[in-house]
């Protein structure tokens, strides 16, 4: 079973994907991933990624597109996998689709994980994170008992720069306006199914389990 997962950030993918390769025991693949393996491991590709990392830009792709070629061919991917981060543009599925078929293998479901704008935002904007030990919290879904205050070392709580609602908003729109030709692609396909992000955890697992087994 190949699977790519997508969904803009905080729709819940990392919680999802690691349920789907539990369940599934398939490996999870992500561009992040891949690249780190391959720089470690000083694959050619994996040296030419590096010279772009190490200056800060984006990998071309060509590379990146080596790079998961690279990845899909080892063993472990014999039984299926499931890719995410990959694809990003219309380009780079058209190569994967070119990938898949000289192993002979297809894309068999595309599952998107669909929520509201204003929830993502809630999602998002409420992390702090302590000064002093780390610990992470949620001024929703996982407040501390005292406001601003960190539960385990009375440390002072922060909000990072990167989840104020104006960088959050200008991520989002960014997602949404490179992923929408996405979509649209694969649906044409047939393989894009939408999964409800906002139900409760578990519930978004049954969901893609039930889908992923073909019962949905």
């Amino acid at each position: 079973m190949n699977v790519i997962f997508m969904g803009p950030p905080g729709a819940g993918k990392g919680t999802q994907a690691e349920r789907v390769v539990n369940e599934f025991k398939i490996p999870h693949i992500s561009t992040g991933d891949a690249f780190r393996a391959a720089m470690k491991q000083e694959t050619p590709l994996g040296v030419e990624a590096k010279k772009y990392v190490d200056q800060g830009l984006l990998v071309p792709d060509e590379i990146t597109i080596g790079i998961v070629r690279e990845r899909l061919q080892l063993a472990d991917c014999n039984s299926g996998f499931l890719l995410d981060g990959f694809p990003r543009t219309i380009f780079q599925a058209e190569a994967l689709d070119e990938i898949l078929h000289s192993m002979d293998k297809k894309i068999d479901y595309v599952v998107n994980l669909v929520v509201d704008r204003n929830l993502l935002l809630a999602r998002l904007t409420g992390r702090r994170i302590c000064k002093s030990c780390g610990a992470t919290y949620h001024v929703l879904f996982n407040p501390p008992a005292k406001e601003n205050v960190c539960d385990k070392c009375s440390g002072e709580l922060y909000q990072r720069s990167d989840d104020t609602e104006e960088k959050v908003g200008t991520r989002l729109d960014e997602y949404i306006s490179k992923t929408a030709p996405l979509l649209d692609y694969y649906d044409k396909k047939n393989t894009l199914r939408q999964v409800n992000g906002e139900q409760d955890i578990d519930t978004v697992t049954a969901e893609i389990s039930s889908l992923l087994r073909g019962q949905a």
